[in-house]
């Protein structure tokens, strides 16, 4: 992306803090559009290793996706679209959503860490990210492919200008997306645990 007066949050099609969350549950149109843009923003990485990560999530957004078009009427809200699954005998999007919501949770816990440690670089909040998310869901034959990207991510001063300026509005937007973000998986991942929808997975 080049160097704009808006930043990569404001150029997003649909960034966390536009996702609405109602007592219904999480739109789920929006909810898919702000996770294309986080796939996005790992092209910005400049590295091929980190396809592992973006295949990953597309494909997941992809399942969640294809039961939203067939079931469009029960599928409006995140929860809904996992509650009118659960009666089926393969819940792709229900598996779908949970991998991705771990997904996230990894990208938004590594990019917090980021943010609040100036003079940590990616690959080390990244590290930590991994080993406090995705790492105990992964098999050993995965753990090596995301070792491998957490180790290509690019420096500070490569990363953080390419999502616009000044830093201190991308600093603030940055914030304002995480903690959004943090607060919709917080909130699937309790939906999740409460509603036993991981059992059988």
């Amino acid at each position: 992306m080049e160097t704009t007066d808006k930043t990569y949050f404001e150029l997003a099609k649909r960034p966390f803090q536009d996702v609405p969350v109602t007592e219904q549950g999480v739109d789920t149109a929006a909810f898919l559009e702000a996770c294309e843009d986080v796939v996005k923003m790992f092209d910005l990485f400049g590295s091929p290793a980190f396809a592992v990560v973006q295949n990953d999530m597309n494909g997941n957004i992809k399942k969640i996706r294809d039961r939203f078009l067939a079931h469009p009427d029960k599928s409006m809200t995140l929860e809904d679209l996992v509650n009118n699954e659960k009666g089926e005998k393969k819940r792709v999007a229900t598996e779908g959503l949970m991998w991705l919501l771990r997904g996230l949770d990894f990208t938004c816990k590594a990019l917090t860490i980021n943010r609040e440690n100036p003079s940590e670089e990616l690959s080390v909040s990244f590290t930590k990210a991994y080993e406090q998310t995705l790492k105990k869901f992964h098999s050993f034959v995965v753990r090596p492919l995301f070792s491998l990207a957490m180790k290509a991510c690019p420096y500070r001063a490569t990363f953080y200008p390419k999502l616009g300026n000044p830093p201190e509005k991308v600093d603030q937007e940055l914030e304002k997306w995480l903690a959004a973000l943090a607060s919709i998986v917080s909130r699937m991942q309790t939906f999740y645990t409460t509603g036993g929808h991981e059992k059988g997975l």
